[in-house]
C-alpha cells in the first residue's frame, strides 16, 4: 500500500489531489492546520487526518512522529501543497515590506523545507519515494517575462518570488537525495480560495499535474518543473 501525505489538503487542489490518489489506491494523510476542517475533509475522503501547521516546527515534528507511529516509519509520497497568496499587494512592488516577504516565505518556502526535513527519514525508508512541491507558473522567469503568457501580467513580489524559490529548493533536494524523486509542478491558473476562485481551470483540471507527478515510479524524472504539457521552462 502506498502511503501519502498532502499538506493543506482540507480544500482546493490538496483535497482534489487526495481524492484522486485515494482512488488510485493510496492511503492518504490529510495535513491541515485547522483540526475541525481537517477531520471533516478526511472523513469525506476516507483518508487519515494529521494536524499540521507548516509554519510551526513543533507541529511539523509531531505530525512526522504521528505518521511514523502509524506507518511503521515509512512514507512513500509527500505533496507539499500548503501555500498562501501573500500580502495581496498586486502591482505594488514598492509597498511590499520585509515582513510581508517573511510571512509569505514562511509558508510557501520554509514550510515546505520544514515538512521535507521532518519526513526525510520516513521517505528514505520507502522503496520508491516521491516528493511533489506545488509551485506556480508565476514563479517561472520564462513565463513571467513572456508577453504572450498571462503570467507576465501579474506583478506580485512576495508570492511570485516564493514560488521561484520553491523550484530551486526542489532542484537542490533532487541533487542531494538521488534516491528520492523530487519535482515541482505548476497546476495552472486554478479556481481556488487562494485567488478568490478567479482561476480559469477547475480543481479537477489543476490537480492533473500534481497527481501525475505523485504517481511516478523509481524510474521517473527528478529535479524538474512540470505543468500540464510536460517539462515547464523556468
Amino acid at each position: 500500500m502506498t502511503t501519502t501525505l498532502i499538506t493543506g489538503a482540507n480544500k482546493g487542489l490538496g483535497f482534489e489531489t487526495a481524492r484522486r490518489l485515494i482512488e488510485a489506491g493510496h492511503t492518504v494523510y490529510v495535513g491541515a492546520r485547522d483540526v475541525h476542517r481537517g477531520r471533516e475533509a478526511a472523513s469525506r475522503l476516507g483518508a487519515r487526518f494529521v494536524q499540521l501547521d507548516v509554519t510551526d516546527e513543533d507541529s511539523v515534528k509531531a505530525a512526522a512522529e504521528f505518521v511514523r507511529a502509524e506507518t511503521g516509519g515509512r512514507l512513500d509520497v509527500l505533496v507539499n501543497n500548503a501555500g498562501i497568496a501573500g500580502a495581496g499587494k498586486l502591482g505594488r512592488v514598492g509597498d511590499v515590506t520585509g515582513a510581508d516577504m517573511m510571512t509569505t516565505y514562511d509558508t510557501n518556502v520554509f514550510g515546505a523545507v520544514r515538512v521535507t526535513h521532518a519526513f526525510l527519514p520516513l521517505l528514505e525508508a520507502s522503496d520508491a519515494p516521491v516528493v511533489v512541491n506545488v509551485s506556480s507558473g508565476l514563479g517561472s522567469l520564462a513565463a513571467t517575462t513572456d508577453p504572450n503568457r498571462l503570467e507576465s501580467q501579474v506583478t506580485v513580489l512576495d508570492y511570485n518570488s516564493s514560488k521561484t524559490a520553491l523550484v530551486m529548493v526542489t532542484s537542490q533536494y533532487a541533487k542531494a537525495c538521488p534516491a528520492i524523486r523530487f519535482n515541482a509542478v505548476d497546476p495552472g491558473y486554478t479556481a481556488t480560495d487562494l485567488n478568490g476562485h478567479r482561476g480559469a481551470q477547475t480543481v479537477e483540471e489543476g490537480a492533473e499535474t500534481v497527481v501525475r507527478m505523485a504517481l511516478i515510479g523509481a524510474d521517473g524524472p527528478t529535479g524538474g518543473f512540470f505543468d500540464k504539457t510536460g517539462p515547464a521552462a523556468w
